[in-house]
């Protein structure tokens, strides 16, 4: 994939992608997500945090993504990036299948594309202040531009502890998705969803967004 990084273009060969679920810091806030799924129909993860090991052709900068039915939605989440000699840190949206979720949450995540903003930051030039740093989500309802999503990074597990959990490293060419908020309103499905990642210490903000394209069930 390519990406811009401190304004240099850079390519960047994905090989592995990774969904980290139930990744807050606030256990409480934890479970509210994990009502708020099972609400419907989701059934509570067997370890928090899980990591979901997806097909790395999923990952996209695409300004659309087609799906199948009514059923999908978004979450903006941070992305960390490992390339040769250097870790990154994006933003993008782990859109998810939630009819398929209600029996799998593997199966759900691994139907849906996962657009991600093609800008990256230098993780250590964040690190400092890293819990202040916001993600946001925007979502079109019903023809109308609504906020959806938004928490400042100190609600999610920490990036070193996030990585430990999964092994203790990031192999190069790995693109892992590091957690999401509950969705103000509840969950629901959008004809367009917007998400960015702002630090609000060196007055930059990471942006994308992607039309969802529905495609017929016919049976």
């Amino acid at each position: 994939m390519d990406f811009l990084v401190n304004g240099a273009p850079r390519r960047i060969d994905i090989t592995r992608l990774v969904i980290a679920g139930w990744t807050g810091r606030d256990k409480a806030a934890v479970e509210k997500h994990i009502a708020e799924l099972g609400a419907i129909g989701v059934r509570r993860p067997r370890t928090v945090p899980t990591f979901y090991r997806l097909g790395a052709g999923l990952a996209t900068t695409a300004q659309e993504i087609e799906v199948v039915g009514e059923d999908s939605s978004g979450e903006v989440e941070f992305v960390l990036v490992s390339a040769p000699g250097a870790l990154y840190v994006g933003v993008g949206s782990d859109h998810t299948d939630r009819k398929v979720e209600s029996y799998s949450v593997t199966v759900s995540k691994q139907m849906c594309d996962k657009p991600i903003a093609s800008v990256l930051w230098e993780l250590e030039d964040v690190a400092g202040h890293w819990d202040r740093m916001i993600l946001r989500a925007f979502a079109w309802i019903g023809g109308a531009r609504v906020l959806y999503q938004e928490g400042t990074l100190d609600a999610m597990l920490p990036v070193d502890e996030l990585i430990r959990g999964f092994g203790g490293v990031l192999p190069d060419g790995c693109a892992m998705f590091g957690g999401t908020f509950a969705a103000k309103g509840g969950i629901r499905p959008a004809s367009r969803f917007e998400f960015e990642l702002e630090d609000p210490v060196l007055k930059r903000r990471i942006g994308h967004g992607y039309d969802v394209i529905e495609l017929p069930v016919l049976g």
